[in-house]
């Protein structure tokens, strides 16, 4: 099996963690509501956490009825679930685009460009990748962020083993560790300067793989 559709299969296979909201749209129509309800509910968590987000609020802002709302979304667990997996599944997604776009480089310029693409993606909404962390624990889905975590840890081990890196999967979780350990502290810190903490990240990364 090619390394591309190793992947596809992955993001397939991680589809099926998440519960599916109660309707899936398909006309152009329905999919500017869909996401228009989950661009609102991610605006509200944002700005008001928890003790603002209900769906009442998330209606009014995303401008739809409540009826509307509850066609797709049985619930606000249910809204926060799809965020998860719409944000863990924009990570993965690029990650894997940045590896098959440079698949001729090597393992220290691969690792800039996932470490680049993490730290774009946790910085561009800070507020709501730390809601959304908590969130997955609040509402009992830390088996399904276990998985999502797997499949980092597939998808960072197989480019390690390619690579010829010893201990290869635990050597994934170790930079998946250290990466995240660092990029949620910068979020949390309120942080802005992407070419900072990127630089703090690879230091880490490839003083752990012993990579000059």
């Amino acid at each position: 099996m090619s390394d591309c559709s190793h992947y596809i299969l992955a993001f397939r296979l991680m589809s099926e963690i998440f519960p599916d909201p109660r309707k899936r749209p398909r006309q152009a129509r329905s999919m500017a509501t869909f996401e228009a309800i989950l661009e609102a509910a991610a605006r509200i968590l944002e700005s008001l956490g928890f003790a603002g987000f209900n769906t009442n609020a998330v209606a009014e802002l995303a401008g739809v009825s409540i009826g509307s709302l509850y066609q797709y979304f049985p619930s606000k667990d249910a809204l926060i679930v799809e965020l998860i997996r719409r944000e863990r599944t924009k990570l993965s997604s690029r990650i894997v685009e940045a590896i098959q776009q440079h698949e001729a480089a090597g393992l220290k310029e691969k690792l800039k460009l996932i470490i680049q693409v993490a730290v774009q993606h946790q910085l561009s909404r800070p507020q709501l990748a730390r809601t959304l962390e908590f969130a997955s624990e609040l509402i009992g889905q830390d088996t399904e962020e276990s998985e999502l975590q797997h499949e980092l840890e597939t998808i960072i081990s197989d480019l390690f083993k390619r690579s010829g890196v010893s201990h290869a999967q635990t050597a994934a979780q170790d930079v998946i560790a250290l990466s995240k350990g660092i990029i949620n502290a910068a979020g949390i810190a309120g942080e802005s300067d992407l070419n900072h903490l990127q630089q703090r990240v690879e230091k880490a990364v490839f003083g752990y793989l012993g990579l000059t």
